[in-house]
């Protein structure tokens, strides 16, 4: 099969397309026919050397989420057969043509979408479903802020918590991001860039904060949280060392919170997928959440698509058609 490997650590151009064996599969676990892989900010870390992959998967394929066709099926699934159109969380190993995963991180591909649409959804909402809701109890009429809200991440974010009930905020680096998250239902968006977005929410506060900044936007972020809100880290990306005041989160009875899904264990993305399966793909089925595509690039270039996810232009999701 064809598959992008990371030749070395470094910039984008060490992603190379080369000819690798088609993975085995155990099991408990589908091998997928790849149709299209979606691209996160995960993989270039993976591609920097600054995020390894979990003992058992792929460590120089990148790839976290994908959709395509059951190409096969272990012994032990009931469930999937050939040919059934699925998309699905994957440890690492998807950017390349076939990729084996447990069978119970799958989920049904909707006849509404596309494999491109389908690809860019498992990474998302998990890590949305998980962080959000799951660890963030967001609650109707509540008010959620976004950092980032843009982004893939950001995206899901509103749609879903928008169907719940809830106030979204977010904050973007352009108007133009501001406007297409106003057009997904956000509330209000912060131009973080020429506004700041603590002392536009000191009055009224937050009750939960999705935050993949981190750095300094930690105290801004205590600052404006209500009593008893949630700040949830899904990333750091302006670093990880911060300075809390232990009296002000005891005060105001904090939750500070955060995960990483990827080196998550099986049983728990089981969990995970069988509750998005339940309560978030009816409203994929009707329509109420989509994914947003901002571009498609072909697999052998991969790199170009890593470019653009660092250059942070883009408004959605990145995908890679194989």
């Amino acid at each position: 099969m064809k598959a992008v490997i990371i030749k070395e650590y470094g910039d984008p151009e060490v992603l190379q397309l080369e000819d690798r064996p088609v993975p085995n599969h155990r099991p408990d676990e589908v091998l997928i026919r790849v149709k299209a892989a979606g691209v996160n900010r995960p993989d270039v870390i993976q591609r920097m050397g600054k995020y390894p992959a979990p003992p058992g998967a792929p460590s120089d394929i990148p790839g976290l989420e994908v959709a395509g066709i059951v190409e096969e099926v272990g012994d032990q699934i009931s469930r999937w057969k050939p040919g059934d159109k699925i998309c699905a969380l994957v440890a690492g190993g998807g950017y390349a043509e076939y990729v084996s995963v447990s069978g119970e991180q799958c989920l049904p591909i909707p006849d509404t979408l596309n494999f491109t649409g389908a690809a860019g959804l498992p990474e998302t909402v998990y890590t949305v479903w998980h962080n959000v809701f799951q660890r963030g109890h967001l609650q109707p009429g509540q008010k959620l802020l976004v950092h980032g809200g843009s982004s893939g991440i950001g995206i899901t974010a509103i749609q879903l918590a928008k169907i719940s009930g809830a106030q979204v905020v977010v904050t973007v680096g352009t108007d133009e991001k501001g406007a297409a998250c106003l057009q997904l239902g956000a509330d209000a968006f912060i131009n973080y860039r020429t506004q700041d977005f603590e002392s536009l929410l000191a009055e009224r506060g937050v009750d939960v904060i999705l935050d993949m900044v981190g750095g300094d936007y930690f105290g801004k972020n205590i600052n404006i949280l209500n009593d008893d809100g949630r700040l949830v880290y899904i990333n750091a990306m302006k670093g990880p060392r911060v300075d809390l005041n232990i009296l002000q989160m005891m005060r105001k009875r904090l939750t500070i919170t955060g995960s990483t899904l990827r080196n998550r264990e099986t049983s728990f993305k089981a969990g995970l997928t069988r509750e998005i399966e339940e309560k978030v793909w009816p409203h994929l089925i009707r329509g109420l959440f989509k994914p947003v595509i901002y571009k498609i690039f072909p697999l052998k270039d991969a790199a170009d698509a890593h470019r653009l996810m660092e250059s942070s232009k883009h408004i959605g999701k990145i995908i890679l058609s194989v």
